[in-house]
């Protein structure tokens, strides 16, 4: 349903280092965000750092428009932190799209950061989504808390997922309560409908999606598998993701004989999670820190009974009955699997289509796009603060990183001159806004000539406009 009040409607720019070809949760986020403004009358568009031969502008099936700027990824998907230098091609993306607000995700992009702190500097109104949790003690999470703290001390509103992540925002960044919203993340239950034909009959099977990395909490699941495989004769595992992690799991598969009951699936295509997720009963996330888990709405979407460590913003996303959450420990998590085993082996699981409607119920998309249209609504009529109110506020950061924040600003400042000195605004060409339908002929078109060039080239679901 579009916005009717044309003076409500806003030029937006979603930035990024996480997006497609990329998948996970961030990325699922900011696609699924846009669509919905999309559909409600907002112009969006998102910027992102290239991926291999994936550079320029191209538009998604359903007219998303993407900038896949020609910044490589330097760590972790990330561009290397250098401020400066994406200043004149951001610079230009704004003035060309008529940008009035720039959007920022999760707090390990790079180029999130640098767009916002570029986007102050040109006047622009800023909101950032956080989308993780951090410590306080360790150097790592000292160093990205004072990057976060210098990112939102000037950013007009911020957005947290979950309560939990909201209070650690407003701890890490030192910025005040009243500038920071919840809103949560949803699921696509078009997408993620039951499917109880596809489970195994006679067996339980125990899906995990997940990233194979520590902080998912992968060795908790090594001690799970080998306890209960040897109670549980018909009880079995699919395990889907890859990472560094990979290789416990399939020590633990070897060591104790259990190939034919411990599947691996590898690296999954978003498109694919929900196809794996019906061939479950259960759920199992072992994560030990987590802002908001998306994958535990997909899972009950597609009807599983979801088991969880009870860490981070986890207890907000289902109700208790919906949800068996155990403490991070191995011995825990193994009771509170055996009873939801337990509850599938007697049928005192709740039906996968009842569980569904519950879902539709509690999460939708369009939901999650109306409440940031609210924060936008707030956003635009913030005042935008002068160059001295900017620079007091960096000034706070710290006695020597407020005084570096500060010069950082006023280089960049000194930066913005010169560009509008060298390229005036009204020498920048305005970008023309397609309409789907237009944008499904440009494809068509742009797709007929790619075969021509190479056949060999995966990008036939996306067009690219010179």
């Amino acid at each position: 349903m579009a916005v009717e009040d044309e003076s409500k409607l806003f030029n937006i720019c979603m930035v990024s280092d996480f997006f497609y070809p990329n998948m996970g949760g961030v990325e699922s986020h900011i696609y699924q965000l846009s669509s919905c403004l999309v559909e409600r009358g907002h112009k969006v568009i998102i910027v992102t750092h290239c991926y291999s031969d994936r550079q320029g502008v191209r538009y998604l099936a359903n007219g998303l428009k993407i900038y896949y700027l020609p910044f490589p990824p330097f760590y972790n998907q990330c561009v290397l932190p250098t401020i400066f230098p994406t200043f004149p091609l951001l610079r230009n993306v704004f003035i060309r799209e008529n940008i009035q607000i720039v959007h920022g995700h999760s707090a390990f992009s790079t180029l999130g950061h640098e767009a916002m702190f570029h986007a102050r500097t040109m006047g622009l109104k800023t909101v950032f989504t956080d989308h993780s949790l951090f410590g306080f003690a360790d150097a790592s999470s000292i160093l990205t808390n004072k990057v976060l703290n210098f990112s939102l001390v000037d950013c007009t509103h911020t957005i947290c997922v979950s309560h939990t992540c909201r209070e650690n925002t407003v701890l890490r960044s030192n910025i005040s309560p009243s500038l920071v919203s919840v809103i949560p993340n949803a699921v696509d239950s078009t997408v993620f409908l039951p499917d109880p034909t596809q489970r195994q009959p006679g067996k339980i099977t125990v899906v995990v999606i997940s990233r194979l990395v520590y902080r998912k909490g992968i060795d908790l699941l090594a001690g799970i598998i080998p306890t209960i495989t040897s109670k549980y004769p018909q009880v079995q595992f699919i395990v889907g993701g890859d990472g560094p992690k990979r290789i416990i799991l399939e020590e633990v598969r070897e060591q104790f004989q259990l190939h034919d009951r411990v599947k691996m699936l590898g690296s999954l295509q978003h498109s694919m999670i929900r196809d794996v997720l019906v061939q479950g009963d259960i759920m199992l996330n072992t994560s030990l820190t987590e802002a908001f888990c998306i994958a535990i709405i997909e899972a009950a979407s597609c009807g599983l009974q979801v088991v969880s460590t009870k860490v981070g913003g986890i207890p907000e996303v289902l109700p208790p009955e919906l949800l068996y959450l155990a403490e991070p420990n191995s011995q825990a998590m193994t009771l509170e699997l055996e009873k939801a085993i337990e509850d599938r082996i007697h049928n005192r699981n709740m039906d996968p289509f009842e569980l569904h409607q519950k879902i539709k119920e509690f999460y939708s998309w369009r939901d999650v796009a109306m409440r940031t249209e609210v924060v936008y609504q707030i956003v635009m009529e913030a005042p935008v603060p002068n160059a001295a109110t900017r620079l007091q506020r960096l000034n706070k950061c710290g006695p020597v990183s407020g005084k570096l924040f500060m010069l950082t600003a006023v280089l960049n400042m000194i930066l913005l001159w010169v560009l509008q000195w060298i390229w005036p605004d009204q020498s920048i060409d305005k970008a023309e806004t397609l309409k789907l339908s237009q944008v499904v002929k440009c494809e068509q078109r742009s797709d007929v000539l790619m075969r021509k060039k190479s056949s060999s080239n995966g990008t036939k679901s996306l067009i690219k406009l010179s």
